[in-house]
């Protein structure tokens, strides 16, 4: 299995296909509305500005950290909006650990799967990067800044 064959919906419940994006990079960030990192957004959206002709940026809102994303997909999309004029791609809420963790989660946190490196989603914002050939580069924790040299030493 590749990142590529993973489906999951946007937050207006329409399939995205990741396949879509071969040839970019791709970062994941599990995202939440009430959070201390929540201020990343604006990083987030200023990287996909920037650098939108080499990588596209998917917020994925999840729950599971101190509930800070308690939203509905609506409630997730007008804050996102208002607060940060966000216009990447936000995904549905999802789990990204436990029992009930979304595969593309798995995927991103297996080495097993992704042939590279094994991890455990800490806290809200945590970065995972993907190649243009759809291969797992890294992870970042939620204190990487997303518009640091650790992130765009591969788009420049």
């Amino acid at each position: 299995m590749n990142i590529y064959d993973i489906e999951i919906n946007s937050l207006q419940n329409t399939p995205i296909l990741l396949s879509d994006f071969k040839g970019k990079y791709i970062l994941f960030v599990n995202v939440a509305s009430k959070c201390g990192f929540t201020p990343q957004y604006k990083y987030l959206e200023e990287l996909h500005k920037t650098y939108n002709d080499k990588i596209v940026v998917i917020g994925v809102p999840c729950n599971q950290f101190g509930k800070q994303e308690p939203g509905s997909s609506s409630e997730i999309q007008e804050f996102c909006e208002v607060n940060y004029g966000v216009s990447f791609l936000i995904t549905e809420k999802i789990d990204v650990k436990g029992e009930n963790q979304h595969l593309l989660y798995t995927w991103l946190t297996s080495k097993k799967l992704n042939h590279k490196k094994s991890s455990s989603v800490k806290w809200n914002f945590q970065k995972y990067l993907v190649s243009p050939k759809g291969e797992f580069v890294d992870y970042y924790f939620s204190i990487t800044n997303p518009l640091s040299s650790k992130i765009t030493k591969h788009l420049i």
